[in-house]
Formats: C-alpha cells, structure tokens, sequence
C-alpha cells in the first residue's frame, strides 16, 4: 500500500529569520523581505525601521532565551566573530547560516545566496549590478586624479589593526594607494596587527580610522610618537568614516562608505582638505 507524503511548500522558507549580521538586515531590507526578520543585532540602525524589531545580541552575545521565544527557522550570523552564537544556535537545533564575506567579490556572492534563499534571485542579480555600476563610476573618476594618495586605513587602534580585505579594496578604487598591500588578503584581525614605526616609514597621505563600534579620538592618533612626521598628521588629513558605512560587508559598504572615501580623497587631491573632520 503506498503511503502519500504531504511535502509543505518550500518557496516561502525562510519565513522567520533572527538575523544578527547587520549587513545581510539592512540587505533583506533592500530584497523588500524585511517582514521575515523578528529579531536583531543591538546594533542594527539600517534602515531606521530596524530599529522596532526585537533586539536579541551584542555582535558577540546573543539572548538565547528571546530567540527561542521567537521561534525562528533560521539565523543568520557573520563571521568567526560570532563562532560561539553559531555553535550554540545549532546545538539548540536552530538552523544557521554563517556568512563570511571578507572581499568585494565575496559580498556580492554574499548577496546572490542570501537573495536566493529568499527567492529573490532576480532582485540580488540587479542589487549586484547596481552595486557593480556605483563602484565602476567611482573607479573611473579616481583614474583623474593627478596623484594617487598614499593611504593608512586604521580599523582598530589598540592594538593597531590595518583595514580588512573589502575596505582595502574600496579604498583602491576610491583612489587611494595602499600602504600596507601585501596585508590585503590577510582574513584575520590578528594577522594585519601592524606596528606605529611601520606607519612612520611608509608616510601616508592620508589616514582613514573607523574604529569598529566606538568614536575615532584623532588625538589618539596624532599624540602616537613622532606622529608630526607622518604627512596625514601634518597636513590634517585625518578622516574618520563611521564604521556603520564601511566595516559592514554589505550594501553600505559599496555605497555610502566609498562615497565618503572618495569625496575625502578627491579633497586631498584638490588640495581642498580641512584641517580636521
């Protein structure tokens, strides 16, 4: 005797997501998804709807017990950052997506699997070259620059941190030159720590900070020894970007962030630069 199966529709998974990955938020957003989300980072502010969803971690903390009231079929969390919320969400049964986007080309990876999960295929794909377009137009109006400034992106100051992959590059194709190359590729914190000295012999033109979750103090920066010496400082071209813009892997990042990478790289240019942002 042959037994039936009801199978239930699967085109709607995922309809309750805890997303604790404030880029893949503000992205499910975008996608015109964000009705699946019941649950957030603590720092989650884009867009500013966001902020009437129900609060459920720190970026390294999660409530346990305000998610499971929330009965989500699936959380999405970012990174070796989050490692123990992920591992504990899958021993509670929870089924996890962890992303791990550290390059341009793997936040648009990023994009396109997140976009098909939600089957918004279509949707992701012109994100995607919307996003690609942006970054082009950028890139060709760099290529007038009559120089290429030397650039020292800080993401942490203690101990000192150079930027991750994906700024690195947006730095790049906002017209800066790197200072610090040969760490473009390195995906962990710990292997792009660098030294003050290192800084003073490479001479930056310009210093980009955005200190992950806490105000750039510049004095911070211009008070290190022999700091005088280093062009950025002498010539006032410190700039902070809020790290809501640029140490997201996501949308933000590719819009707003490289926007203000440019606009303060073509000030130096033009030598239109204030003595302090």
């Amino acid at each position: 005797m042959r037994h039936s199966i009801a199978h239930p529709p699967f085109s709607s998974f995922p309809n309750r997501i805890v997303c604790l990955s404030d880029e893949a938020t503000e992205l499910i957003y975008l996608l015109g998804e964000q009705d699946r989300i019941v649950g957030v980072s603590g720092f989650s502010t884009r867009p500013p709807p966001v902020r009437q969803k129900p609060r459920v971690s720190t970026f390294q903390e999660a409530k346990f017990d305000a998610i499971v009231d929330l009965n989500p079929d699936l959380i999405i969390t970012y990174s070796d950052v989050q490692a123990e919320i992920t591992r504990e969400a899958s021993r509670r049964g929870f089924t996890v997506l962890n992303c791990n986007q550290r390059s341009i080309a793997e936040i648009f990876e990023t994009i396109a699997m997140i976009a098909r999960i939600l089957g918004k295929q279509a949707e992701g794909t012109e994100l995607i070259g919307s996003y690609t377009s942006g970054l082009d137009r950028i890139e060709a109006a760099a290529g007038e620059f009559r120089y290429r400034p030397r650039v020292y992106f800080e993401e942490w100051n203690d101990p000192i941190i150079s930027g991750i992959q994906w700024v690195e590059e947006l730095v790049a194709i906002a017209g800066g030159e790197l200072i610090f190359p040969e760490l473009l590729q390195c995906r962990k914190a710990q292997d792009r720590v660098v030294t003050w000295e290192s800084v003073l012999e490479r001479n930056p033109d310009v210093i980009f900070a955005s200190w992950c979750g806490m105000k750039v103090n510049v004095e911070t920066i211009t008070s290190r020894p022999r700091a005088d010496e280093i062009s950025a400082v002498r010539r006032g071209q410190i700039f902070e970007i809020p790290s809501s813009l640029i140490l997201q892997p996501g949308p933000a990042a590719l819009t707003e962030g490289v926007n203000q990478l440019h606009s303060f790289l073509l000030q130096v240019v033009n030598g239109d630069a204030s003595a302090q942002q």
